[in-house]
């Protein structure tokens, strides 16, 4: 796959291998010059050789100029932000509050804490490997395009297309205002399947999204901001506790840990697709990209930082122990406690605000995959995928993930597990161990130290969220309602 691009640095910009990467350059945003190294792809060997002395700047492999995530390097600091925090925040993050209803004030929020800096470090060993020192850019994380982005977009369509229909019933108020038959939970996703496929077939790359992006991070702010702000002001229902929830057994008891754990761990997510933004970015012997897309990602995560604390402190402090345990939880929780003395304009207008979003998100998550099949065509073809090429894999791609949508509407239910197997190593545990493979630091020193112990603590993490999962659905059971959203 020619996924890679040939950039030279220059032979001053490049580090000394004899000196260990140490911890401190984390904190200072990296003084070394040089990029780093992620092997994800391997480029097929050209005819000619161009070595990095006779580079001067631009493409040297013309397949990137063909590809949706590398077409245009035309990027800036701001349209990264913009895609970090469209691609970072999502509904995952309304579950907090669950969780600090199994730790409490402390534990929660030190389990937050620290689970929000162990993923901002896997960012910056992420944005460290994205170029080489020797030039190589590596655009994309890893070919899990298929199952690890077309499963978040078949999320997307089952969360957008199950808002829309709460947004005909707050508006209808369960059919009393309206004489027309309700849309169905197929319908739903139909609608929302066909506005994604839309907006895709106005942006031919990356780049080009980065309008939607921000609509996509304004949302995100916004429904975030709303939620906890409402759920505070209206203040709290009767009889609320704070007490952890009665667990029945010791295994039960460890279960329930296991899966708050859980929750907040999978509350981030964004780190398999930001070497896909990275990309957009421009690079040139004297300007790499990485310290651009650092200044980008601080600035996005502070952000981050001030949706999902108050989201998750503001949820447990207005709920405590009575927060649903189910998908968008807080939300529901306001509908449950509050939909009485709540205008229904601003519920719906929460619910428009959702869809809206994950509109956007699913404008970025997609866009991975269309770039995914369009390397096969350029690799055997040779030139740019042709529009009306590009326009049928969008519509084939839309027409899959809605048809997965509707036959398994219940993978939100699976989401633990599924996030336990995927998620959790592709954010805390693969970033480690590339560093060690491609970096080699000296052997026991404080960087081979750090990234070897949280690798392997993410790897042990990930297999007790899986066992979590996997109790939980065998004592609980699952409601497979197949073909019935």
């Amino acid at each position: 796959m020619a996924d890679l691009e040939e950039v030279d640095l220059g032979t001053k910009s490049r580090p000394d291998l004899s000196q260990e990467p140490s911890f401190s350059n984390f904190i200072r945003n990296s003084s070394s010059e040089s990029a780093q190294v992620i092997p994800i792809t391997i480029s097929p060997p050209e005819k000619e050789t161009i070595t990095p002395t006779d580079w001067a700047g631009g493409e040297l492999n013309p397949q990137d100029a063909w590809l949706p995530i590398t077409e245009s390097r035309k990027g800036s600091t701001y349209s990264a932000i913009y895609h970090i925090l469209a691609s970072g925040i999502g509904l995952q993050a309304l579950l907090l509050p669950v969780a600090f209803s199994t730790f409490g004030w402390v534990y929660g929020t030190i389990f937050l804490s620290l689970a929000f800096s162990w993923q901002l470090y896997t960012l910056w060993l992420l944005v460290q490997l994205h170029e080489s020192e020797s030039g190589t850019r590596y655009s994309r994380y890893v070919h899990l395009a298929v199952t690890a982005f077309g499963g978040m977009c078949v999320q997307l369509i089952i969360i957008g297309g199950g808002t829309i229909q709460l947004l005909i019933r707050t508006v209808c108020k369960d059919g009393a205002t309206c004489n027309a038959k309700p849309l169905t939970g197929t319908e739903c996703y139909l609608a929302f399947m066909c506005m994604a496929i839309v907006v895709a077939q106005c942006f031919p790359n990356l780049n080009s999204i980065a309008r939607v992006s921000l609509i996509g991070t304004i949302t995100a702010i916004v429904y975030c901001t709303m939620i906890w702000a409402l759920s505070i002001g209206k203040g709290r229902p009767r009889d609320i506790s704070y007490d952890p929830l009665p667990l029945e057994s010791t295994i039960a008891t460890y279960g329930g840990i296991l899966n708050a754990l859980g929750i907040i761990f999978l509350a981030f997510r964004g780190h398999n697709v930001i070497l896909e933004i990275q990309g957009t970015l421009p690079s040139s012997p004297k300007h790499s990209s990485h310290k651009r897309m650092w200044s980008g990602v601080t600035m996005s995560y502070v952000l981050i930082a001030m949706c999902l604390f108050p989201l998750a402190i503001g949820g447990y402090w207005a709920y405590g122990n009575k927060e649903p345990f189910s998908n968008g939880a807080i939300l529901k929780a306001i509908s449950q406690f509050h939909g009485h003395n709540t205008s229904q304009y601003v519920l719906g207008l929460i619910y428009i605000i959702i869809v809206i979003n994950c509109l956007a998100t699913y404008q970025i998550y997609g866009l991975v995959v269309f770039d995914n099949m369009e390397i096969r065509y350029t690799s055997r073809k040779k030139k740019r995928c042709p529009r009306w090429l590009r326009i049928v894999i969008r519509l084939l791609f839309g027409g899959l993930t809605f048809f997965i949508a509707v036959a398994f509407p219940f993978l939100g239910s699976l989401s633990p597990l599924i996030g336990g197997f995927t998620s959790v190593p592709l954010t805390y545990v693969y970033p480690c161990f590339m560093w060690i493979a491609i970096k080699k630091p000296r052997l026991h020193g404080g960087m081979w130290c750090t990234n070897v112990a949280l690798g392997c603590f993410g790897l042990f993490l990930s297999l007790l969220f899986v066992a979590a999962a996997a109790w939980n659905l065998a004592v609980d059971g699952l409601n497979a309602n197949f073909f019935k959203p």
